[in-house]
């Protein structure tokens, strides 16, 4: 799973709210290439940008398991889960190249973003005798 996340510390770029139409479009435009890219070669499970930490909500189960719901916006948040891929690689070394390749999607003067990448393997269940 590769996680893109956003954050103050590590984002040396402004918030997208801010970028022209342009700029958003040409990010949008990269990421569908991309995927597309990544399904054609049979490596695409599941990919999707998320919406915006302020329509986040957080629920606990509360008194009989009813849900207790918090919700946003949350201004002490740093950073953020902005999308994820979940892709399907012969090797971890080729999740981490689709990583750094979508690392450098366009922002604001279509400059590279070199945003963070997180990659993680997704578990798989334990074996069936434990």
């Amino acid at each position: 799973m590769l996680l893109m996340q956003f954050s103050e510390a590590t984002g040396d770029f402004p918030a997208i709210s801010t970028w022209t139409p342009e700029e958003v479009q040409a990010h949008i435009g990269f990421m569908i290439e991309a995927n597309g890219k990544l399904a054609a070669d049979g490596e695409l499970v599941d990919g999707q940008g998320l919406a915006s930490p302020e329509q986040a909500k957080i629920v606990r189960a509360g008194v009989g398991g009813a849900p207790v719901v918090t919700e946003g916006p949350f201004p002490e948040t740093k950073e953020f889960l902005a999308g994820y891929w979940i892709v399907d690689c012969d090797t971890a070394d080729r999740a981490v190249e689709i990583a750094a390749y979508v690392s450098t999607a366009p922002g604001p003067g279509g400059n590279p973003l070199n945003m963070p990448i997180e990659v993680r393997p997704i578990m798989s269940a334990p074996a069936e005798d434990l």
